[in-house]
């Protein structure tokens, strides 16, 4: 599936994961959460895209995921791999992930 823009929010479930880094291990961390990505990515059907962002102040990494319904996350951690790849975050930093979902799309005012 290609990844599109729309005007209307399409029903698109987010994940946005806020991994709160040990000192040092920004990079690591990292690395750890974009591998568990490619993995989802490469395996599951409801997964969509991922935006995957270091924070400037070396303190955390973001891993903002759409995903086609929230049972996909249920899904994710049905595999065994999935969770032990995840849980290799949990010795480089505490993480904290939520569920939204889509309620307006906000776009610039057009110039006229």
């Amino acid at each position: 599936m290609t990844p599109t823009f729309a005007i209307h929010p399409n029903p698109t479930t987010f994940i946005v994961n806020v991994i709160h880094v040990h000192p040092g291990k920004q990079d690591e961390a990292f690395r750890l959460i974009q591998n568990v990505v490619h993995y989802v990515a490469e395996r599951q059907p409801g997964f969509q895209w991922s935006n995957l962002a270091r924070s400037t102040d070396g303190l955390t990494v973001v891993n903002i995921e759409a995903i086609a319904d929230a049972g996909d996350v249920d899904t994710f951690f049905a595999d065994p791999i999935f969770r032990e790849m995840f849980a290799l975050l949990d010795e480089v930093s505490s993480s904290e992930f939520h569920t939204y979902t889509v309620g307006d799309l906000v776009l610039p005012k057009s110039a006229s």
